[in-house]
């Protein structure tokens, strides 16, 4: 019979391996060498059992979760266990025979072996600025099917024994662009997951390994036990929703995602049968993107302190056709997954706020905006890739008004601070905002949505760009209004401006030639007119919304 582990034990072990993953996740953030890692945060952590079930993930960004859920199973499928040794290191990217949801985010995992048994798997992922392919930073809105978006790493060695399978490593950085930074960035990889099988060996002496596999079987079924409680709480029942992308790039416009959700008992089934077929842009999504997806959507609405580890998915069920856009085909583009994930995890929300109205929120801005600039720095002859993705409005809640200008739901990183962009790349910014008016109206209203206006100096740039909401508008809830759409504007002079599409590949900016790049705001909660005046004349003071809103949303009239 297995030994139990009494709960007291349980959770200290399970803070413990908690802090392991916080400590790697700075490890790896502190060594990095682009900024999209150190400065952005794009990056996280995890620790599996030896069987490759998830037992801790890094709380930082969700749909990383999406990268790493299969690694250690797809490696294990491909190495029997006698070709698994000290000091290996494994790593892999691709959607379709890797585990993961798109090529920049390159996930590596490390064994833990202790007394020549494997009794762990350590593993990070890290969204590199550049993994190759047909654009710079491999996320452009013009790519088609996987292999123009970048090198595909099936889960193969890349460390055998504690030494650098040179060959590998030179390939890798053969196909990529700035592959010095990239690898600064392998390295720092390498490194967090060294500490990683240090901290975790550290943690067998003091507790012994009966003690510790006893502890992560407790910390799964525990966390099934809460998943199943929260469930239970849900009136049982169907729910729907439908939400549409703006288009996918190339001229596939209003794609809908649909979702039915049914609740019995303690067990809850998504089903997203009626969702489009998967589109020709690279905004599908891959299976493991989507299970991510849900569970970052479930988790925010019946219980945001449940553990996020592989005894979550023990009462959910998701059911996605094969071929559509929430779970594509081979060789379906997926480098703007992130998109659609957004919408993904508005149409739960938007399903279940009639079960969780004190949960639920408006549609936040709905979007992974993200721009890439490439070009050689003329104070060095070098070249650079800077990669950002931008925050915009998140929904007015039951009890507080949105947020303005942040990162939603499955993405969660950091901006990169104007002192950082300006010190490492031949850019400037002359305008960090926020949007006025851009958020919807409502008793709460929607976040408001962020301006930043970029000037090109002393060399040509390509410019690619990812973005949604920029037709459609985040819808509020229970009589909100709307927030507004996304812009995309190329100033090359006054008064001269081109305005471009969301979804957008080599835009050649000149010398002294501005980009604007402007988020979508939220969806509010509640009819307007229930709105504190006061709030609205705060909001007035503060430049958020104008007069004229003012009068016509709120009723309340300025002097």
């Amino acid at each position: 019979m297995a030994r139990k582990c009494d709960p007291v034990t349980t959770e200290v072990i399970r803070n413990q391996v908690q802090s392991i993953v916080e400590e790697m996740a700075i490890a790896l953030m502190k060594s990095a060498y682009s900024t999209n890692i150190k400065e952005r945060r794009d990056l996280s952590a995890a620790v599996f059992d030896a069987r490759g079930r998830t037992v801790v993930q890094g709380e930082h960004l969700p749909l990383h979760l999406g990268s790493m859920l299969g690694l250690v199973e797809h490696i294990r499928n491909r190495y029997p266990e006698d070709r698994i040794c000290p000091g290996d290191i494994f790593i892999s990217n691709d959607p379709y025979r890797g585990g993961g949801s798109h090529l920049p985010d390159v996930a590596m995992a490390a064994p833990v072996f202790r007394e020549g048994r494997l009794v762990l798997f350590v593993g990070n992922i890290a969204h590199h600025a550049d993994i190759g392919g047909a654009s710079p930073g491999s996320m452009a809105g013009n790519m088609t099917e996987v292999y123009q978006e970048g090198l595909r790493l099936p889960p193969i060695k890349i460390f055998e024994r504690g030494s650098l399978i040179e060959d590998v490593f030179e390939l890798i950085l053969l196909n990529v662009r700035v592959p010095e930074e990239r690898r600064g960035d392998y390295a720092a990889q390498f490194a967090s997951l060294r500490l990683g099988v240090r901290r975790t060996l550290e943690l067998y002496e003091k507790w012994g390994e009966q003690t510790i596999a006893a502890a992560l079987d407790e910390i799964l079924d525990a966390t099934e036990r809460h998943v199943r409680r929260s469930i239970a709480r849900l009136p049982d029942g169907e729910y729907l929703f439908e939400d549409f992308m703006d288009d996918d790039g190339f001229g596939n416009q209003d794609i809908p995602i649909r979702v039915k959700i049914a609740v019995q008992g303690e067990e809850i089934v998504f089903d997203f049968t009626g969702s489009a077929p998967q589109v020709k842009g690279n905004i599908n999504i891959s299976w493991s993107g989507l299970q991510a997806t849900v569970a970052y959507a479930l988790k925010c609405l019946v219980g945001p302190d449940i553990p996020s580890n592989e005894g979550f998915y023990r009462p959910v069920r998701i059911v996605a056709p094969h071929g559509t856009i929430v779970n594509c085909a081979a060789p379906g583009a997926t480098a703007g997954r992130a998109q659609t994930c957004q919408r993904v995890v508005d149409v739960i929300i938007g399903a279940l706020a009639p079960a969780l109205p004190e949960r639920a929120i408006g549609a936040s801005n709905g979007s992974n905006t993200s721009a890439t600039f490439y070009g050689r720095n003329p104070a060095n002859g070098e070249y650079y890739v800077y990669i950002e993705t931008y925050g915009g409005g998140s929904g007015g809640r039951a009890f507080k008004d949105g947020k303005d200008g942040v990162q939603v739901h499955i993405t969660n990183t950091s901006n990169l601070p104007i002192e950082g962009l300006e010190t490492e790349y031949p850019l400037f910014v002359e305008d960090y905002s926020l949007v006025p008016d851009s958020c919807g109206s409502g008793k709460y209203r929607g976040g408001l949505g962020l301006r930043r206006d970029v000037r090109i100096l002393g060399h040509t740039c390509d410019f690619s760009s990812q973005g949604d909401r920029f037709r459609r508008r985040p819808w509020g809830i229970f009589g909100g209004g709307p927030g507004r759409t996304g812009r995309m504007i190329l100033r090359q002079g006054q008064p001269d401006q081109v305005e471009l599409p969301s979804k957008t590949s080599g835009v050649e900016i000149r010398p002294g030639e501005v980009i604007r790049i402007q988020t979508p705001g939220a969806g509010g909660y509640g009819p307007a007119r229930e709105r504190d005046p006061e709030l609205v004349r705060k909001d007035l003071r503060e430049g958020k919304i104008s007069p004229e809103r003012a009068r016509a949303d709120y009723g309340v009239s300025v002097d």
